[in-house]
């Protein structure tokens, strides 16, 4: 052990005369502990929120989606997924239409966003059918019975329209038209084969499926048509440069959009939020490390015939200045560990018994999640430890600066 180490661990140990620098040690450890600690429940708090938002949100949508620039459907979109089949990243595709309708049970009534959608494909570009919660969505292979075509509803309109799996539902989707009785819409009975549950409250209660040839005769599209193709991709890091490469091979008549473009003042604002989190909690990480130049100050004061007996003894002022800049970043280091076990415990506890309750249909989930990253620990006790360090400089300076020969005359 280095002899300024082993000197400021016996003066950290050490009984004192004045027992109020150990008190304002004690409180610096824990004011540093308290705000690593709430810098890493905060930070965990934002990366859980974000990470839980993207997973639902890539789980039921996917990653990019290539559309007509005129917004009309694609005539032949087999043609175009060949085109496009080769792009780098790209893990599947498929074809899907999307449209708003209105939908009637029993005299209750709402609008939502049918998309129709090949079973089969779809399961390539996202889990959402991982997510069915009744019934089987092999269902909208087919009709069943085979004047009614199936329909998938989110959990939030089945209990809005009042019904289950098994009841007939009403769906209407105005042509744009207008008669004596006013705007004319397409009608179609569809049976509800499943009521499903993405964990995203706008999607379980906005969002219905049917299969792709069934919203084909609703909208009055020919056939293998769709208005859009959904592509999923192994690399988000990269998603805006593979939905470039998408449109080019597609050709110039067609426009691409990516899940974070969809989503961007989302994202955007929980990465502000993260930001400011990080500065403002920070601010408690620096008012802590106060403590530790006050500890010092104190602590020279008191020790000043054992500084002058070692200048005596032979030494320099850089060793005197690295024994109390050695004290200073112990106490910030014991802090540190302190505030990165309280942190990283109670995130695990407040996310394994979902300890923090939501209202879905504010905030999208039922629950506040708390993931913590390795780098985001990393990152606060870097910057815990190094703001200590700095507040250790002024004081050790002090320290070093004594003149021995005065001090040794009075002791």
């Amino acid at each position: 052990m280095k002899f300024e180490t082993f000197v400021a661990l016996r003066y950290l140990r050490a009984r004192r005369k004045q027992t109020i620098v150990s008190v304002i040690s004690v409180i610096s450890i824990i004011g540093i502990a308290a705000g690593v600690m709430a810098l890493i429940i905060a930070l965990a708090l934002s990366t859980g929120f974000k990470e839980d938002i993207q997973a639902k949100i890539l789980g039921t949508t996917s990653a990019i989606n290539l559309l007509r620039i005129d917004g009309t459907y694609i005539p032949e979109y087999e043609e175009v997924m060949k085109r496009v089949g080769d792009v780098p990243h790209v893990t599947g595709s498929a074809p899907a239409i999307f449209n708003p309708v209105f939908i009637s049970s029993s005299g209750r009534n709402q609008g939502a966003a049918l998309k129709g959608v090949n079973p089969a494909w779809e399961s390539t570009i996202s889990d959402f059918f991982l997510r069915v919660t009744q019934a089987n969505p092999d269902a909208l292979e087919s009709s069943a019975p085979a004047s009614v075509d199936g329909i998938m509803i989110g959990k939030e309109m089945a209990r809005s329209l009042g019904v289950s799996a098994g009841d007939v539902l009403d769906v209407f989707y105005p042509m744009g038209r207008l008669t004596p009785l006013g705007m004319s819409a397409s009608k179609k009975t569809f049976r509800v084969v499943a009521v499903f549950e993405s964990g995203l409250w706008d999607i379980d209660s906005n969002w219905a499926y049917v299969n792709i040839d069934a919203a084909r005769r609703l909208f009055s599209f020919p056939a293998g048509s769709a208005s859009v193709i959904q592509f999923r991709t192994d690399d988000l890091e990269n998603v805006e440069e593979i939905a470039e490469d998408i449109r080019l091979k597609a050709g110039s008549d067609f426009i691409t959009t990516t899940w974070i473009e969809q989503n961007k003042p989302l994202f955007s604002a929980l990465k502000l939020e993260k930001l400011v989190l990080f500065l403002t909690i920070g601010l408690i990480v620096f008012v802590a490390s106060l403590n530790i130049v006050t500890t010092l100050i104190m602590m020279v004061l008191e020790k000043q015939g054992d500084i002058a007996i070692l200048a005596a003894m032979g030494a320099t002022a850089k060793t005197i200045q690295r024994v109390f800049m050695l004290q200073g970043l112990i106490i910030g280091i014991m802090g540190t560990a302190l505030g990165n076990m309280l942190g990283i415990g109670i995130s695990w506890i407040l996310d394994a018994y979902k300890v923090i309750r939501l209202e879905a249909e504010v905030y999208s989930i039922p629950y506040v999640p708390f993931h913590v990253r390795i780098w985001d620990a990393v990152l606060v006790s870097i910057t815990a430890i190094l703001i200590s360090y700095l507040a250790t400089i002024y004081p050790a300076r002090s320290a070093a600066k004594l003149n021995p020969v005065e001090v040794l005359r009075y002791e």
